[in-house]
């Protein structure tokens, strides 16, 4: 690509590289500069213009940003996925409904070494999304990139991104009581705006004693109805063999991990009754702020497998906000 001022009479069929002012209203940058722009700039008296012109192997940028979004998204509907129009070199890319965001990080940082001006932007992996939330920007950077790069890019990131949609449409909370005590209305609040903003149902609120055998009859209960059953309970699931999973053990189901690298969060455990997961919350869930435990569960609503090594593998960026309700600040402790 060819870029520099040149004078009016030279520019015709070239792209115009910066915006000029007229007397009435502005030519725009990323025009091609036909008989009529031309003779606008006449009569507003410029002489030189700043100007890209395409070499023979170069691509335009909107067609070089549309051959890479179709690339990275070759069947937009089955991925639950919207492919906006080619715009200024830019093509944004939709979630059509709610859930997660599976981006094939590495697909990613193989386009973006191709060369400097094919780039993509992506949300953070597993990122809930909402309808109609902008999942990646395909962004090529200077009116045009030469053809190879750009089939190389899109050779490198053939379906790199899709969506995950919600697919556990019905959730059970199960709250403990110590003592008698019924703190029960704030984790219900709190989590029924996790389930609403996923599409998700909640039951009603259940509330049991802070016991294993009661917990399991709970569990066990509740195990044909819901998709999925959560536990927060009355005192902080403190060990691998607290209430809480011993419980979940007792009722037939299994334990598969517990303790997250992310703080606030760090007391989650999770598991599984046959075909439906449980998961044991954090207190933190009682707080609409986010914490480890929304990653988890946002991931499980959607059927995206869940192993330890996820969960371990979440400490870079887990450190997340303080939360104004922690009674002693880390610094101070």
């Amino acid at each position: 690509m060819k870029f520099g001022a040149v004078p009016l009479t030279e520019a015709e069929g070239a792209i115009l590289a910066h915006s000029v002012a007229l007397p009435k209203g502005r030519l725009r940058k990323g025009v091609m500069l036909d008989a009529a722009a031309l003779g606008k700039l006449t009569a507003a008296g410029v002489q030189h213009v700043t100007v890209a012109r395409l070499d023979a192997d170069d691509v335009h940028e909107d067609r070089a940003a549309e051959r890479l979004a179709q690339s990275l998204v070759p069947d937009p509907a089955a991925v639950h996925l919207r492919l906006a129009p080619a715009s200024t070199g830019r093509v944004n890319i939709y979630a059509t409904q709610t859930g997660v965001a599976q981006i094939d990080a590495a697909k990613i940082n193989a386009v973006n070494a191709v060369h400097p001006m094919v780039t993509v932007a992506t949300v953070p992996e597993w990122h809930r999304m909402a309808a109609r939330g902008m999942v990646a920007t395909v962004k090529i950077i200077s009116y045009a990139a030469p053809e190879a790069a750009v089939a190389a890019a899109c050779v490198a990131g053939q379906d790199a991104l899709s969506l995950r949609p919600v697919t556990r449409s019905r959730v059970l909370l199960i709250q403990t009581s110590v003592g008698g005590r019924d703190d029960s209305a704030k984790g219900q609040r709190a989590m029924g705006l996790r389930f609403d903003r996923m599409g998700v149902s909640l039951g009603p609120k259940t509330v049991v004693a802070h016991d294993i055998d009661a917990l399991r009859h709970a569990l066990t209960d509740a195990a044909p109805e819901y998709d999925m059953l959560c536990i927060l309970t009355g005192s902080a699931t403190s060990d691998l063999y607290d209430v809480a999973p011993e419980a979940v053990r007792a009722a037939g189901g299994e334990v598969v991990h517990y303790g997250m690298p992310v703080d606030p969060g760090n007391l989650l455990f999770w598991g599984n009754m046959g075909n439906v997961p449980v998961i044991g919350l954090p207190g933190c869930a009682k707080s609409p702020a986010l914490n480890g435990a929304d990653w988890v569960l946002e991931r499980l609503l959607c059927n995206v497998p869940v192993r330890p090594q996820d969960i371990m593998g979440m400490g870079v960026g887990g450190l997340l906000k303080e939360p104004p309700s922690r009674p002693l600040p880390r610094e101070t402790a």
